[in-house]
């Protein structure tokens, strides 16, 4: 007999008010027999207790009394929190308002087709009940700024940053230096990734200190520009678990900390390097002797961190450069292909997996590296003219907009229109029997 969603809920609901009397229960009889964990935390965690660097007992007591927020329920989130709540520590935060997308499993492994559409800190905290029901998981389906990153960061001992943008990375080590917070930091993309800790018991360094500058906006890529490989993503996000539970044991002290930056890469041969960082700068906007990155100035909103980061800027093109993809389909789809030219401007690799079959293929750094030069184009395109009609589409329509700033301005084609919202929502809307990936 298939069993309703509503029944479903009713028994999980059940389950863990059964899992949280039996845990009043044995805390009663733990407190009666004098021992500081109960009798199912002894069975469940004795296999990590008796490795001696976890400092037994006391170091069991020190994760069920901690308290851990993480940033991020994606590609680094998904291994850190089962390894953490596994792991014991007894009160677990997750901030994330995104919602599963099918795009997301095969990386983000703690969500599953059955989460798809549904919020990732909620789907995160369904797995973790799951797993052990006796960890506390509170969830933040909102997205962090710096309106509300005080308030919830205050209830925690320490912070995991598992994002991918700059402008979040830069708030959360600005909260947390102005809290006194220790973050575990990570960041992976493709093949490789890189973690270090930042602001160790207020000692610094903060993210601030290893980059006083933000990167240029045009040389960020985000997974779903770039993509990345599953389990390089999910190996470097069981290093911030292995490092989270190192802070909570006490491994690291003032004495012997020394601020660090580890890298790995997944291909072509799996390899890991640690390299030694610089301290704490005295000059630093935030943790330094003399910071303007205050609370206050956070929560008022003078530090800016859009106009900090800055933002990739792509509106380059009038809207008599652009036109629907319904007017596309409409007006070029069914044309001889002889009679104009649709350039597909994405990377090569994404031209391999799913394109319009009459489709050419340059990208715009290929376009940017010509330098005007027609005849360049020529080599791989050659009927292309100056009198040439030509159509740009790339994955969402922005490097297709620059492409066609490129093509009238730099090589002199006057008739150039972008496709707006490019491919993906050509398949959306037009046809969806294109992969879409």
């Amino acid at each position: 007999m298939e069993v309703s969603e509503e029944l479903r809920r009713e028994l999980t609901a059940l389950k863990l008010e059964n899992a949280r009397l039996r845990r009043q229960l044995e805390g009663k009889e733990a407190s009666e027999n004098k021992y500081p964990l109960s009798l199912e935390e002894y069975k469940r965690y004795g296999r990590q207790m008796i490795v001696e660097e976890t400092g037994g007992t006391l170091g069991q007591v020190k994760l069920r009394n901690s308290r851990v927020l993480v940033v991020g329920a994606g590609g680094l989130g998904s291994p850190v929190l089962p390894y953490l709540a596994g792991a014991g520590v007894g009160h677990i935060g997750i901030v994330d308002n995104d919602v599963v997308d099918t795009s997301n499993l095969h990386r983000q492994v703690l969500h599953d087709s059955e989460s798809v559409g549904t919020l990732k800190c909620e789907s995160a905290k369904r797995a973790l009940n799951r797993l052990n029901p006796l960890v506390e998981v509170i969830t933040y389906p909102v997205r962090l700024s710096n309106t509300n990153a005080f308030e919830i960061f205050r209830s925690y001992d320490y912070i995991l940053d598992c994002t991918d943008t700059p402008l979040t990375r830069y708030l959360i080590s600005d909260v947390a230096v102005n809290l006194g917070i220790t973050v575990v930091s990570a960041s992976g993309l493709g093949t490789e990734g890189q973690l270090c800790i930042l602001n160790f018991k207020k000692l610094g360094p903060c993210y601030r200190c290893f980059y006083p500058k933000p990167p240029t906006p045009t040389s960020v890529t985000s997974c779903q520009e770039g993509g990345v490989v599953g389990p390089c993503i999910g190996l470097v996000g069981v290093m911030m678990a292995v490092e989270t539970l190192k802070l909570i044991y006490g491994v690291y002290a003032e004495d012997n900390f020394q601020p660090f930056l580890t890298t790995y890469s997944g291909f072509p041969n799996q390899s890991m390097r640690t390299f030694k960082m610089r301290g704490r700068q005295d000059n630093c906007a935030c943790c330094g002797l003399s910071p303007i990155v205050t609370k206050d100035a956070i929560e008022s909103g003078t530090i800016n961190y859009q106009n900090f980061c800055g933002s990739r800027s792509y509106d380059c093109c009038s809207l008599d450069e652009r036109i629907s993809v319904e007017l596309f389909e409409d007006q070029y789809k069914n044309r001889e292909p002889s009679s104009y030219i649709l350039l597909d401007v994405r990377p090569h690799h994404h031209y391999d997996i799913s394109h319009i079959p009459q489709a050419y293929n340059l990208t715009v750094k290929e376009l940017r590296d010509m330098d005007g030069e027609l005849t360049k184009i020529q080599k791989h395109i050659p009927n292309i003219n100056k009198d040439s009609e030509v159509v740009v589409m790339c994955r969402y329509g922005n490097d297709s907009r620059l492409a066609t700033r490129l093509l009238k301005d730099q090589f002199g084609i006057s008739n150039v229109k972008d496709v707006t919202g490019g491919l993906f929502r050509y398949i959306d809307r037009i046809d969806p029997s294109i992969p879409k990936y």
